[in-house]
């Protein structure tokens, strides 16, 4: 069995900086690891991650597809099985705002068929989906 003692442990947790520019002893001294010259030789010299030396970018060269809506951001989609667990017999907007089902920074919902709806509720001045509306009528609720 091998022994190990105290001073044969890392205990640095951190490396220690490289020394530039301190002789030719030291393996980084003159040109400080930068070579001869040129841009990156230079202080400052440095581009940007995507930068291709003056040809135009792969970034900027591949064609773009697909499109954000910045609309989606403050749009919530509610599920008609969210609403079934809601103890009340109106639902609005603010409604939905105060009980938390709605993240801050949220202006419109619309409410989604999905599952069933037993409980009698009336909504209102919310957007709902056909499917959702038929659900919630047949439940014996309204929607406005």
């Amino acid at each position: 069995m091998v022994e190990m003692r105290i001073n044969q442990f890392n205990v640095c947790r951190r490396k220690n900086k490289k020394r530039l520019g301190r002789g030719i002893g030291s393996g980084l001294g003159k040109t400080s690891g930068r070579g001869h010259k040129g841009q990156r030789a230079r202080a400052g010299g440095r581009r940007d991650g995507g930068f291709e030396g003056g040809q135009m970018p792969l970034q900027r060269r591949v064609p773009k597809r697909g499109f954000n809506s910045r609309l989606a951001r403050i749009t919530a989609q509610i599920r008609l099985t969210d609403i079934a667990k809601i103890k009340a017999d109106e639902i609005t907007l603010a409604f939905l705002k105060e009980s938390g089902f709605l993240k801050n920074g949220v202006i419109r919902a619309k409410i989604f068929y999905n599952g069933e709806i037993k409980n009698t509720v009336k909504i209102k001045g919310v957007p709902i989906s056909a499917g959702a509306k038929r659900a919630v009528e047949a439940g014996g609720g309204s929607a406005e």
